[in-house]
């Protein structure tokens, strides 16, 4: 094992110095992060992000007195302890068992979105504007009566034609 002293602070010596490193240590970090982990190919991401972290220590690690090997299995265990917190946090699975995720089958809100859209059409422009002030917006009478420049009535009027044609034309579709 080459030490600090003994070799100028080159980039070449700091790459050689990397290699050393993956050679010596890549196969422990990742038997022990997949230890950790249960999964292969995670485990290796782990080894490869703690040799990255490495890096800008080669010097210092490999002139200290302390062991390589026992950082490098400390950053790596860190490494692990934080992708199982965020994955936790986002409510993610990690390992190979995967569980696919069901979603909900919106076909019915589209189809009815569609069929909404149809009826709508067949009214007036007067009570089609009524109804989407009203329920689409959430407006109130008196503020769709400002809007539209009608007595609050003629709003109440409106409003309840509308919804007459609308349930007579849904019940003449459903038979």
């Amino acid at each position: 094992m080459k030490t600090c002293a003994a070799v100028p602070h080159s980039p070449a010596h700091r790459s050689e110095l990397l290699i050393t490193l993956f050679v010596e240590h890549r196969k422990a970090l990742t038997a022990y992060a997949e230890r950790l982990l249960g999964d292969h190919h995670l485990a290796e991401d782990i080894a490869q992000e703690a040799l990255i972290r490495a890096w800008p220590h080669t010097d210092r690690l490999y002139s200290t007195e302390g062991s390589i090997r026992g950082w490098l299995l400390k950053v790596t265990r860190n490494l692990v302890i934080d992708r199982l917190r965020s994955a936790s946090v986002r409510y993610e699975t990690i390992g190979s068992d995967s569980h696919e995720m069901t979603q909900r089958d919106h076909t019915d809100a589209v189809l009815a979105s569609v069929e909404s859209a149809r009826l709508l059409r067949l009214l007036s422009h007067e009570h089609r504007e009524v109804l989407v002030h009203t329920y689409l917006c959430g407006r109130t009478v008196q503020e769709t009566a400002g809007i539209l420049g009608v007595p609050a009535g003629t709003v109440k009027s409106r409003q309840h034609y509308a919804l007459s044609k609308l349930r007579s034309r849904t019940r003449a579709g459903a038979l």
